[in-house]
């Protein structure tokens, strides 16, 4: 992996540590105002920490400069450091816990990992050294939704772009919660359109990539996992070996664009119309950005660097934002190849080089004892990891279907019915139409994604 280099680096964060330190110092921080927690929050977390009104004070101030900036732009960490890290512990501020957290997300030593992992649980008055102690942290701090202090974008923007360019025209203001925000590990997908054999250090999209017919894709196993999708009668199965490491297909289908993201973490192929938009935007080409959001993946689209909320297909920063630009949603149907070919005899599949040669299905194994990255709290009506399929219902309101149940009613023949949405099988797999038939946009998911995404959503059988 390229990042770039320790001088620079260490340059860059202290000039956004400089920056906090007169934002923290401001007097228009936020009053605390927050709901009470919900029961299996504070079982799960406990109780939320107090969170301090008001600026920092002088001192407290200073002792921020000594611990962050000064060791960063120095690239020394000695008694004073320690002192100072010591009295911004017993301040008690969890406000500053997100700045300890991104500054751990990219530390590379053990040692100041464990420093800043002690200072963290003196501050939140947790027990944080362990493994993972960053994960846990910032788990602790989206659970309680712990404040960021103002100017909290603009730090973050210079510590993250610090370490891995690229992402200057990522990190803007938007309908976007920047708190929620960490690195998934990978650098941004900026390769131009239709450069998909192109090599990068990044998980790769495929643009417009070539596909055979059924009979010809000896390659794939019956039980092999595919998302298929129909649009105006073409059917294309998307093999999930190949969308754990592309992760984002521009393709067309039917007569029509699609934008296809597929997040490993949160179980999730969705398909997006990228075409037949307003009136002077041109059709977005989406990516990777490297980065993600409770665990889900954050797309963006390479023409204008705005980004989209990947679960529901909203711009929410940049000039599609100020566009209010909505994608409409396609039915994936989650299902194996066997079932899907029968059902679809004319099905199109992608080639198999687009896998890379990467063994199928690694994603089993790697997410078995529960997601990798943070999430916070997550709804408790179901496991993390229960597979439910979702849609929106006429109303706007969204629902949830627990996939293993909908499953053995409708072969039972039962009706499964929501407001407007009724479930139907495809080949193998669930889709939502409406009480005429026609598509809703449905797909699968984990129900920890769904149910952060949709934090109101409707649980079919409630």
């Amino acid at each position: 992996m390229t990042v770039a280099s320790g001088s620079q680096s260490r340059l860059v964060l202290a000039a956004a540590l400089v920056a906090v330190l007169s934002l923290l110092g401001s007097k228009d921080l936020r009053a605390q105002d927050a709901a009470p927690l919900p029961d299996y929050v504070i079982e799960a977390f406990g109780d939320r920490p107090s969170v301090p009104e008001g600026p920092l004070s002088a001192g407290l101030q200073s002792a921020v400069r000594v611990a962050f900036v000064d060791s960063i732009a120095q690239s020394t960490w000695g008694k004073d450091q320690s002192n100072a890290l010591i009295e911004i512990a017993a301040s008690k501020d969890p406000r500053l816990g997100w700045i300890i957290s991104d500054l751990m997300r990219f530390a590379s030593s053990r040692e100041l990992n464990a420093i800043l992992a002690s200072a963290a649980s003196e501050l939140l008055g947790k027990d944080l050294l362990k493994p993972n102690a960053w994960g846990i942290l910032t788990d602790h701090l989206m659970a309680w939704d712990i404040p960021a202090p103002p100017g909290y974008l603009d730090v973050k923007r210079a510590i993250f772009t610090g370490f891995i360019p690229g992402w200057d025209r990522i990190f803007v203001e938007g309908d976007i919660d920047w708190r929620m925000v960490s690195w998934g590990g990978v650098l941004i997908d900026n390769r131009a359109h239709d450069k998909t054999d192109d090599l990068c250090n990044c998980i790769p999209a495929a643009d417009n990539p070539e596909v055979i017919g059924a009979e010809e894709a000896s390659w794939l196993k019956d039980d092999d996992i595919v998302f298929g999708i129909t649009v105006n009668g073409e059917s294309r199965a998307y093999p999930r070996r190949i969308m754990e490491v592309r992760e984002m297909v521009n393709d067309t289908l039917g007569g029509r664009d699609l934008g296809i993201p597929y997040c490993t973490l949160c179980g999730s192929a969705q398909a997006y119309f990228t075409d037949q938009l307003p009136e002077g935007i041109e059709r977005p080409i989406l990516r990777t950005s490297g980065l993600l959001i409770r665990s889900n993946k954050v797309m963006y689209d390479l023409n204008t660097y705005s980004v989209f909320d990947t679960f529901l297909g909203n711009a929410v920063t940049g000039p599609l934002a100020e566009r209010n630009l909505q994608l409409e949603q396609a039915t994936v149907v989650t299902t194996d190849w066997g079932r899907w070919k029968n059902a679809h005899p004319d099905t199109t599949v992608l080639k198999e080089r687009y896998a890379l040669g990467r063994d199928p299905d690694f994603r089993n194994g790697r997410d078995a004892n529960g997601p990798i990255f943070p999430i916070g709290d997550v709804d408790p009506r179901l496991p993390v990891h229960e597979d439910i399929i979702g849609a929106i219902t006429a109303s706007g309101r969204p629902v949830a279907f627990q996939r293993s149940k909908a499953f053995v009613a409708l072969q039972k023949g039962e009706e499964i019915a929501f407001e407007n949405v009724r479930l139907e099988l495809d080949a193998g797999g669930i889709r939502a139409v409406d009480a005429g038939g026609s598509d809703l946009g449905s797909h699968q998911a984990f129900w920890f994604a769904w149910s952060q995404f949709h934090p109101e959503t409707a649980l079919w059988p409630e």
